[in-house]
């Protein structure tokens, strides 16, 4: 089965408030049933919302510094030898450090009910941002589980 990726890297123009492909990717992520309006206004208002608690450092490098801080470096994956399946610790390329990181950041804030989306949000990219808070949780246990399978890691071939 041949590996399916999408135009999107080629296509994404720069979102038009901060004009960073980063949170243009982010915003098209966090998109629901084509409503890229309301994205954008849950992204800035959280953007917004983390400016107002954070005043010595920019927004944007606030952002682009939670995401970076859940980037997993390594992760594992199911390989077939003979007749046992192993999980094996390889290394995740950039494009799948970004993918995962802000798949783990929604999912952690899309996780926490009862507020709205965008503060939900901006509570857990200032979490991402001190290395705290259910993202890095979850790069903790990928890391976690890449370790204790390190003995497997001979089969990365």
């Amino acid at each position: 089965m041949s590996k399916r990726f999408t135009a999107s890297a080629k296509q994404l123009t720069p979102d038009p408030k901060y004009s960073s492909k980063l949170v243009a990717k982010f915003v098209n992520c966090l998109m629901w049933e084509g409503k890229k309006s309301v994205a954008q206004h849950v992204m800035y208002n959280a953007m917004d919302r983390i400016g107002s608690r954070i005043s010595d450092v920019p927004v944007l490098e606030v952002f682009e510094a939670a995401v970076n801080n859940v980037k997993p470096l390594i992760e594992v994956r199911s390989k077939r030898v003979g007749g046992s399946t192993y999980q094996v610790p390889m290394q995740v390329s950039n494009r799948r450090q970004q993918t995962l990181a802000i798949r783990w950041i929604l999912a952690a804030a899309r996780g926490k009910k009862g507020r709205p989306m965008s503060i939900r949000l901006a509570d857990e990219l200032m979490a991402a941002y001190k290395r705290e808070g259910a993202a890095m949780t979850t790069r903790e246990n990928v890391h976690r589980m890449a370790d204790a399978n390190k003995a497997f890691a001979h089969f990365a071939w």
